[in-house]
């Protein structure tokens, strides 16, 4: 073959790499969905920190028929102790597998309902449109995985 076509085939892979990286990227809006009711929840936009690392903060809540609207984290610690909700970051730390180019992974994830902090992996599925987020005590077996949706623009109002 000559140098031509490798310089041709090398560009080919180069570009279709790069486009496919582009693809398993989870920065972004996503719409959390409450895996009781089926009901949006919210809308996280998760964003890369300068050290690589995931972070996730709350942009919008949906109201919850039936149920009080939370406005703060009563229930939240430390720093994050009776912050609204909305801006609170709720992901943080998560760092790129080292296996697989669709997961992050050694997170953790906070549940503003009860102010708990639990472990957390993400994993992009169906072609980058649905984010796997698994949130854990000790060992990923025990806990429990919701499937949140991507989103274009997130309707803030």
């Amino acid at each position: 073959m000559n140098k031509f076509k490798w310089i041709g085939v090398l560009s080919y892979l180069l570009a279709t790499g790069l486009y496919a990286n582009d693809a398993i990227n989870p920065t972004g809006y996503w719409k959390t969905i409450d895996d009781v009711t089926g009901k949006p929840k919210a809308i996280v936009e998760i964003l890369t920190e300068a050290d690589s690392t995931l972070v996730g903060k709350v942009l919008k809540i949906f109201p919850q028929q039936g149920q009080p609207q939370i406005e703060v984290c009563r229930a939240c610690e430390g720093k994050k102790h009776n912050q609204r909700i909305v801006g609170l970051t709720v992901i943080e730390k998560l760092k790129p597998s080292p296996e697989k180019n669709n997961e992050w992974l050694n997170g953790e994830i906070l549940d503003p309902k009860n102010g708990k902090v639990y472990h957390c992996n993400i994993r992009l599925t169906d072609n980058g449109q649905k984010l796997q987020v698994r949130g854990y005590l000790g060992l990923p077996l025990f806990g429990r995985t919701q499937t949140w949706i991507k989103v274009k623009e997130p309707a803030i109002s």
